[in-house]
């Protein structure tokens, strides 16, 4: 649940003026029990949501209507993972920005209030994804852009981002989907930590190629015990090639 310290004492009119709703952290309410302060910031939503939108009676079109709206948010934004007041700013601001005159639904409002990686501070994952490419033949060594990034490469696994194991399709599917689960994490607030890794490739893998990954990696491992740059991979450079990535000075 959202807790914003003395937030009940905030009124409607303040946060109408546009004044910043302040940080929260997650509370130990139980999903589905309502609290008086989660109460309190799901009104103070609305009094926004209707203060912006002058078509807002087109989806609540009398009380009986905004009451059950509060409660089907409420839910919404608990299922959804919304649990400070950082993320309701952000949903509060794309609002304004949508230049539309009817209020958004809790879907759309769900995904407004998960910034994009860039309003995070981390590169789009397209940038990401070529990044990835780029540092796999040598993740030790790279001056990665941000954590996330690195993380979402292990996820997928550098052994399988130089063989271009599965397919360049394959894999930066499975990036992507590491790298959203990294980006929403610290959309929530959390630490970062190494997100699920996908299984396509790794079910699909032979007994042989399970061979071939651990004696490329026991070969690299001491390469790099010798001093010496990792062995180049022909699939990395075909990925390399196809995204019209040049090879930096610090990648091997």
């Amino acid at each position: 649940m959202i807790q914003i310290g003395n937030v009940v004492a905030m009124t409607g009119t303040r946060l109408a003026a546009g004044h910043a709703l302040p940080a929260g952290q997650v509370s130990a309410q139980p999903l589905g029990e309502v609290d008086e302060q989660t109460a309190a910031v799901v009104d103070m939503i609305f009094i926004q949501l209707q203060a912006i939108f002058p078509a807002w009676r087109q989806a609540w079109p009398d009380d009986k209507a905004l009451a059950l709206a509060k409660r089907s948010w409420t839910r919404g934004l608990q299922a959804s993972g919304i649990r400070t007041i950082e993320q309701v700013r952000f949903g509060i601001e794309q609002c304004r920005r949508s230049g539309s005159a009817f209020a958004p639904s809790i879907g759309q409002f769900v995904a407004w209030c998960l910034p994009a990686a860039e309003m995070l501070g981390l590169p789009e994952e397209e940038a990401a994804w070529r990044e990835a490419v780029q540092a796999c033949a040598n993740p030790e060594g790279w001056r990665w852009s941000h954590e996330a990034v690195r993380l979402a490469a292990a996820a997928v696994g550098f052994w399988e981002l130089r063989q271009g194991a599965g397919g360049a399709d394959a894999l930066r599917r499975r990036f992507g989907n590491a790298y959203a689960q990294l980006v929403g994490r610290l959309a929530r607030g959390e630490t970062l930590a190494k997100p699920m890794r996908a299984l396509e490739w790794d079910g699909a893998r032979t007994a042989a190629e399970r061979a071939e990954r651990v004696g490329e990696q026991a070969l690299q491992e001491r390469l790099r015990e010798q001093g010496l740059a990792e062995v180049g991979q022909g699939a990395r450079a075909s990925l390399l090639a196809k995204l019209g990535i040049k090879r930096g000075n610090h990648d091997a």
